[in-house]
């Protein structure tokens, strides 16, 4: 008896989330959308995940509006995001209200298909999403974040499925964002679930250890319904297997998708084009690498983890992050590790690589974490962690958004006349900051996405020491014209770049600093740290909130400033008690470690 198998192809959100840290335009998805609505897919994936956070940050475009132009261009075809379930888009839980509006929005504007899960697999984060999802007639995909810990087994999994159907999904999705699955865990897994709950199965897998395609196809040979692929030219190492290769592998099968590989090829050879594109945004860490089955990082973050640590000039300590992440996992849990937990996890080892001493600074995501506010932890978490954390602070035993008053009040009188629509107020909600910087830069016409290099000549090599073929720039200045070519990047210290090039075949060393590391009010420079009533931070970061104002009589160890970096919040505190006698920062402002933020007098 033959069973065709459907494929849901994600080149246009968790492809190029995974290999170009989610910088695809939507000015290259539109011209090839005609074909792709012509392949037969059961869905494509378009929206989820850190692409809306990207398109507002980076491209400077509506995330909104691209759903829309990509529902008029794909009129046949499924169109599937990914939801965080209560925390939706961002990194936090949201009211319920505010859930059930995205929900709302999402599917008028074009969404079919939510894929919903929650980063703890705590099921009670899922029931809202899923009945809103309902209430909207569309398909609610019930979804299992798998990792491997003591505390994850089949039986566990088998029973959070049961309760997902439950709950009224119409399918059900093995979301493996780190590619930890091997094919034989996942024919007894997928064995399992078809034999225990009637729902669809799909499977989702990041072929970052080489394993998925054989993983996919242990999984079609034990029952499951739907795989996950991406066009090869976006395909493979920390994406997915080939769609053009799994259509290959199952055509004259019992298992034939029915799809057309010319056509697929014809697709293949455009995204090939456009990955050039993004040249700049290529991971260095999206090859097959094994590692993964220890340190678990997911696809989406490795790459956007690499390119965040190169923006802090710390590239070089990737290893060592790699190492502490499985050890910081088990101090927590053993969640697994997808978003947010994933950058939760990730930006805790890697301030505990950059202090050299665990734990020293305890970002706020992770305080929340262990007090509850993002569900019920799998395993057992490490007890002196947690006082360490929160202290005497109760810990949250009921569903996390229980304690959420409703929002979409609140967020609609904050953002005031920059939202033109709903929309616009749930762009706010997910991402306070830079959603409303993006509201004001629309209002203003000052939308300004980033640029884009100029795609290297054929043979052209990026070296980290400067070496191979250089970036070649040709700059007219005033009516003069100037060849410049980068032969080399120094790594960013001090808040300085050291950029090594040549203008008309003369060697030159220009050094760049942001305006903003300088202090308001005159031109010196933040003074580094020398008394313990500096406060300043270990890490690079933006100012999020000054605490305190000059006057102020502060304990040792209160709470003064908050930074962000790497998207998590941390408390930078006084490390004596007395006055505050001078304040050198403002809410936005660009910090480096050693600088004197704060001056306290004992």
């Amino acid at each position: 008896m033959s069973k065709k198998i459907f494929v849901t192809d994600t080149i246009l959100r968790d492809a190029h989330q995974s290999l170009l840290a989610t910088r695809m335009r939507t000015e290259d998805m539109l011209p090839i959308c005609d074909k792709l609505d012509k392949v037969g897919y059961w869905s494509l994936e378009v929206w989820g995940g850190a692409t809306f956070d990207a398109c507002v940050r980076f491209l400077k475009e509506d995330p909104w509006e691209r759903l829309r132009k990509l529902r008029a261009a794909l009129p046949n075809t499924r169109l599937q995001m990914l939801l965080r379930g209560q925390n939706l888009l961002g990194y936090r839980h949201y009211s319920d209200d505010v859930v059930k509006a995205f929900v709302a929005k999402a599917a008028v504007n074009g969404i079919d298909v939510f894929r919903i899960f929650d980063a703890m697999n705590d099921v009670r984060n899922l029931r809202v999403a899923i009945e809103a999802v309902k209430a909207a007639g569309k398909h609610a995909q019930g979804t299992i974040a798998y990792t491997t810990s003591p505390v994850h087994t089949i039986d566990a999994f088998v029973a959070q499925a049961k309760q997902m159907e439950a709950m009224g999904c119409d399918s059900v999705a093995i979301k493996d964002m780190a590619g930890l699955l091997t094919p034989f865990a996942t024919g007894e897994l997928v064995k399992a679930l078809k034999a225990e709950q009637s729902l669809p199965v799909f499977v989702h897998s990041h072929d970052t250890a080489g394993l998925a395609a054989m993983c996919q196809l242990k999984a079609i040979e034990n029952g499951a319904d739907h795989i996950d692929t991406a066009i090869s030219s976006f395909a493979w190492g920390t994406s997915h297997p080939g769609t053009e290769s799994m259509v290959a592998a199952l055509k004259g099968s019992e298992f034939d998708t029915g799809l057309s590989l010319e056509l697929l090829q014809e697709i293949g050879l455009y995204f090939y084009a456009v990955r050039k594109k993004y040249h700049q945004f290529e991971s260095e860490f999206t090859a097959v690498d094994t590692r993964v089955q220890v340190n678990q990082v997911p696809g989406g973050m490795i790459s956007n983890l690499a390119n965040q640590l190169k923006e802090q000039g710390a590239l070089n300590r990737m290893n060592e992050v790699l190492a502490e992440i499985p050890r910081v996992r088990e101090d927590l849990g053993f969640p697994p590790l997808v978003t947010p937990t994933s950058q939760i996890v990730g930006t805790q080892a890697f301030f505990n690589v950059l202090a050299g001493e665990r734990y020293k600074t305890i970002t706020n995501e992770v305080k929340l974490y262990l007090q509850g506010g993002y569900g019920k932890a799998p395993g057992v978490v490490d007890e002196k962690l947690r006082r360490q954390a929160i202290g005497s602070e109760e810990v949250i035993d009921v569903r996390p958004a229980d304690l959420l008053k409703p929002e979409m009040t609140k967020l609609r009188n904050d953002i005031g006349a920059l939202a033109k629509s709903e929309e616009d107020v749930l762009t706010y909600a997910m991402f306070p900051d830079i959603g409303r910087k993006f509201l004001e830069e629309r209002e203003a016409g000052t939308l300004t996405p980033e640029v884009l290099l100029p795609i290297p000549e054929a043979g052209a090599v990026a070296s980290a020491s400067g070496e191979g073929v250089p970036t070649e720039f040709v700059i007219d200045v005033h009516g003069e014209t100037y060849r410049v070519d980068i032969t080399g990047v120094g790594v960013k210290a001090e808040g300085k770049r050291h950029f090594y090039l040549s203008i008309d075949g003369m060697p030159e060393e220009v050094v760049f600093e942001p305006l903003n590391e300088f202090v308001g009010g005159g031109s010196s420079k933040r003074k580094q740290a020398s008394a313990p009533g500096h406060v300043s931070t270990t890490m690079p970061g933006n100012i999020v909130d000054v605490l305190v104002k000059e006057g102020d009589t502060v304990k040792a160890g209160q709470p003064v400033l908050i930074t962000e970096a790497m998207k998590m919040e941390t408390e930078v505190q006084a490390a004596i008690a007395g006055k505050v006698t001078a304040i050198h920062v403002a809410k936005g402002d660009r910090v480096n470690p050693g600088e004197i933020l704060i001056e306290i007098e004992g």
